[in-house]
């Protein structure tokens, strides 16, 4: 359980205006879009916060769609109930590159493509990230 925070400025647009949070079911659409399994889970939006709660099918399946709606323009912060543990999530800030957040975050740079599979779907080229963008850091070196 937890609250996690998001560039809200920052993001796949999913909506015609900036700055406004997608309905629950754009966001849906979006999961489905990704090919995540959201089964099991509830989707509701409170201004620029997406709360997501029910039972998801796995740990990854949590933390990847906490990531695929709080990694949408409009979405300042994502509110989980699920169970399971705290993912972990870095920030992409300017200057970042995957090697460096996998030396930082995993004290290996040439584990970056450990990080790249741990958020595919949402990430196509481990050379494509942009600040303002949230990462899972796999817990045990696997996706």
């Amino acid at each position: 359980m937890g609250l996690w925070s998001f560039v809200k400025n920052a993001g796949k647009r999913l909506v015609g205006k900036a700055d406004a949070a997608p309905a629950p079911d754009v966001l849906h659409q979006e999961i489905r879009d990704l090919g995540l399994d959201a089964s099991g889970l509830d989707i509701a939006v409170d201004g620029d916060t997406v709360k997501v709660s029910g039972t998801p099918v796995s740990q990854e399946v949590k933390e990847k769609v906490i990531l695929a709606v709080g990694n949408v323009e409009g979405v300042a912060a994502v509110e989980d109930t699920l169970g399971g543990h705290d993912p972990v999530f870095h920030t992409v800030v300017k200057g970042d590159t995957l090697w460096a957040i996998a030396k930082k975050t995993l004290g290996d740079g040439n584990r970056y493509m450990e990080i790249f599979e741990a958020n595919k779907p949402m990430l196509s080229d481990p050379d494509r990230i942009y600040p303002g963008q949230v990462l899972r850091i796999p817990h045990d070196g696997t996706a």
